[in-house]
């Protein structure tokens, strides 16, 4: 390891990763050494404010997610912020018996903890798309607008 990575930015955000790895077991109980406990998370379906509300919502998406990880592509870390790009994969019961991917992007902001926690990604390549006549009808749309 290089200086750089040993800051305690990189070891924030390395353990941020480590949070995340396991979709469907990440470590709860260290939720407060992650985040602060005012945090904002922020995705394309929710905006939840507190590490008690963020516990509650990662338990519930935990208890339907037959299994997945995530898979760190690249990062920009900075002095109080990071942006991480990610693929995350996979199953869910109600989405079908095959494995889905999904390409997006975290930003986070810190001090010591993080306060901000921003996921950007494609809803429809993670939710739409795999339900029935919906995720035809999303397909088609994307299809279409991709050769207009």
């Amino acid at each position: 390891m290089t200086g750089q990575e040993e800051t305690p930015q990189h070891l924030l955000i390395e353990a941020f990763k480590a949070f995340y790895q396991d979709v469907k077991s990440p470590p709860l109980h260290r939720i407060n050494e992650i985040y602060a406990e005012n945090a904002l998370f922020k995705d394309p379906v929710h905006e939840i404010r507190g590490t008690d509300k963020l516990h509650a919502y990662l338990s519930d998406m935990c208890v339907n997610v037959e299994s997945g990880r995530f898979e760190f592509l690249d990062q920009l870390v900075s002095e109080d912020s990071a942006y991480i790009k990610w693929n995350m994969h996979f199953t869910h019961p109600k989405l079908g018996p095959k494995p889905i991917s999904v390409r997006g992007m975290t930003q986070v902001q810190f001090h010591e903890r993080i306060y901000f926690h921003e996921d950007v990604y494609d809803l429809g390549q993670m939710l739409y798309e795999h339900v029935p006549f919906l995720g035809h009808m999303t397909k088609m749309l994307k299809k279409r607008m991709a050769t207009s």
